[in-house]
């Protein structure tokens, strides 16, 4: 009798389920024969199928081994970070220095020669020093700005000039940043080259942050051939290039040195690197125009005026005099650069 009672109780509980399925189609597309979750699926809870390991583990024939990975959870975190959250760190970085700079510029204004241009000029830089010098600037603000269209442009370009100009000019700027990446390392060796020695940190540097870098102007800051700040942007710009150098290569040559994993890391340290170091130039920018008078003429002709030297790098001056004194006329000096 016990058996009798228990297989109607199996066969009830049967024609429930059975019941409760035919009235809900969308649980019966979700089940499998097995009570497993159907991945085939229309209506299907990702979560609820990724808790089926190990019964969505299998094997693969695939000789590749990259290509062996079919769903990769780190993804969807990296997936995250480029969408959102590379470009609040990209928009604080860049519109925030952008806004220092400008509140900067309206509370000190331009920071003048206080003596006075003197008409007499000294040579700063030569030549090969310029060159080296614009084509790692020139290299580099082309690839910050194909750099920033692929985190900015979807949300600000394409809005505006629509989907077929913005693909034909992202085409364009990935040929650019791949392609100008070459121009801006070696630009940068040879900077790095060339200027080294003359951005070794010594003891006027740290007078020279305690005088206000000469923007306090009834303190004199006294500094080398680069003083503190130049040498902070110096050495900021070797650590960052070479990040984006070597991430670069990593992410230009997929695949050769490291995996999937590896490759968003790498993405991640080029994206974040290259958004500061934009940031960082773009004070450097200003501050070589905008904001110091006389400061591009050292690297458009090579010379500066001699008024500008003895109050921004008076020691190098005093050391270019002492090698041979300075010409009494203006135009060009005999003075070499160092």
């Amino acid at each position: 009798m016990r058996c009798h009672a228990r297989i109607r109780c199996f066969i009830i509980v049967a024609l429930a389920i059975l019941m409760m399925i035919a009235g809900n189609p969308a649980l019966a597309q979700t089940l499998g024969p097995d009570g497993a979750p159907n991945p085939t699926a229309s209506k299907m809870n990702e979560q609820q199928l990724l808790q089926q390991s190990p019964r969505i583990e299998g094997d693969i024939d695939q000789p590749i081994e990259r290509a062996r990975v079919l769903i990769q959870p780190a993804g969807r975190a990296w997936d995250y970070f480029h969408q959102v959250t590379l470009r609040w760190i990209g928009a604080i970085a860049i519109l925030g220095m952008i806004a220092a700079l400008a509140a900067a510029y309206f509370i000190m204004g331009r920071l003048r020669i206080s003596a006075g241009r003197s008409g007499k000029k000294i040579s700063r830089f030569n030549s090969f020093e310029r060159f080296a010098h614009w084509l790692t600037a020139v290299s580099f603000v082309i690839l910050g700005l194909t750099g920033l269209n692929i985190t900015f442009g979807r949300i600000t370009l394409l809005p505006l000039i629509g989907p077929e100009a913005f693909s034909s000019m992202s085409q364009i700027a990935k040929y650019l940043h791949n392609y100008l990446s070459a121009s801006f390392v070696i630009g940068l060796v040879l900077i790095i080259a060339l200027w080294i020695r003359d951005n070794i940190p010594r003891k006027v540097d740290v007078d020279w942050v305690r005088q206000g870098g000469g923007f306090i102007k009834s303190k004199h800051a006294p500094a080398g051939r680069f003083n503190a700040g130049e040498k902070l942007v110096f050495w900021f710009a070797l650590g960052a290039g070479a990040a984006v150098t070597v991430s670069g290569v990593l992410l230009l040559f997929p695949f050769y040195v490291t995996d999937i994993a590896g490759m968003q890391i790498a993405q991640v340290v080029h994206a974040v690197v290259a958004v500061l170091f934009v940031a960082v130039i773009i004070a450097h920018i200003y501050i070589g125009t905008l904001g110091m008078e006389g400061a591009f003429e050292a690297m458009a002709t090579g010379e500066v005026d001699l008024n500008w030297a003895k109050e921004h790098h008076d020691l190098w001056l005093e050391q270019q005099l002492n090698k041979e004194p300075l010409a009494a006329r203006s135009g060009p000096s005999s003075v070499p650069a160092e």
